[in-house]
């Protein structure tokens, strides 16, 4: 069954685009190397300054680097942000996030940090999470460097970056060490078990991020088989079973998004904790909708997003 009636016509360029990853580890070098090639290369504006540094990573684990996006105006008391990209936990840079940081740094005064976690399988779980709350405890290190309030701090992130951001959020919440104001949630990966999901909807997942991409990257993550018991809630944070006392919550996500059903059901057990959680579906959208950037439901999705993740951060 197709779900190609379904999509916005605003949309159709991009499924014709990228009709679906097909994943294999012989593939998996050329696949990154297209991605790279995506990244956007226009120069910030000139209000924006962009550093690259490298961080402590975990403990015995190599450097981070990270892209750190800041207006150049200096200032006490600003927001600050972590970034995570995406990518299926296997692909991506933290260059792709370009566009939305310096977009961040221009209207909320934020300063961005984007992580350059280290990507499966070569490097499976915990180290790309551990790598994203390196990046986190940093931030809150240099907060007085780069005048970020410590308690105007929010993680983001898309798709397995999303996954990472609420893993992320959960691990700060449980260490009690670095605190974060919100968690902005773009389509997130976070249940390994919709990798092997019998009974899915017939009118997800067809295009851009598939079920057979699904299952290589949370397969590529585990370093085994999807589904399993023992599966870690800081791998996929669907698992978690305990959501409360987590920081108010952003999601959006497609309609024709595989990863609808699984964000559904985090913004449900997230207001069922006591998590204050705003949800956003956007018809006839699958998984990267927002690539296409004049689509009126991209439009609407940037206006709900930023409006988000101003009055998360407590932007006038």
């Amino acid at each position: 069954m197709t779900s190609k009636h379904l999509v916005d016509s605003d949309l159709l360029p991009l499924i014709e685009q990228m009709p679906g990853f097909q994943f294999s580890r012989d593939t998996l070098a050329a696949t990154r190397a297209m991605m790279l090639a995506m990244r956007p290369t226009a120069p910030p504006p000139a209000n924006v300054d962009v550093s690259e540094q490298r961080i402590a990573g975990p403990a015995g684990a190599p450097d981070v680097r990270v892209i750190i996006t800041r207006p150049k105006a200096s200032g006490t008391g600003q927001p600050g942000i972590l970034h995570i990209h995406g990518g299926g936990y296997i692909m991506g840079t933290a260059e792709m996030n370009a566009l939305t940081d310096a977009a961040y740094a221009t209207q909320f005064g934020a300063t961005v940090v984007s992580v350059d976690y280290r990507l499966a399988p070569e490097t499976p779980h915990p180290g790309p999470v551990e790598d994203c709350y390196a990046a986190l405890a940093w931030m809150h290190a240099q907060a007085a460097e780069f005048g970020v309030d410590r308690d105007r701090i929010a993680v983001t992130g898309e798709s397995a970056g999303g996954g990472l951001a609420a893993a992320t959020v959960l691990l700060a919440r449980d260490r009690a060490q670095h605190a974060v104001a919100f968690q902005h949630l773009v389509f997130p990966m976070l249940d390994d078990r919709t990798a092997i999901q019998s009974d899915a909807s017939p009118h997800l997942g067809e295009f851009v991020w598939t079920r057979d991409a699904n299952l290589f990257g949370w397969t590529a993550l585990l370093g085994g088989a999807p589904g399993g018991q023992d599966v870690s809630p800081y791998a996929a944070p669907a698992r978690m079973a305990d959501l409360s006392r987590l920081p108010p919550t952003f999601l959006a996500c497609g309609a024709l998004d595989l990863f609808l059903e699984e964000n559904l059901d985090y913004a449900r057990r997230l207001i069922r904790a006591g998590v204050a959680t705003e949800m956003h579906i956007y018809p006839g959208a699958p998984h990267g909708f927002m690539m296409v950037e004049a689509a009126r439901v991209s439009k609407a999705f940037t206006r709900d997003s930023m409006t988000a993740m101003r009055r998360g951060l407590g932007v006038a």
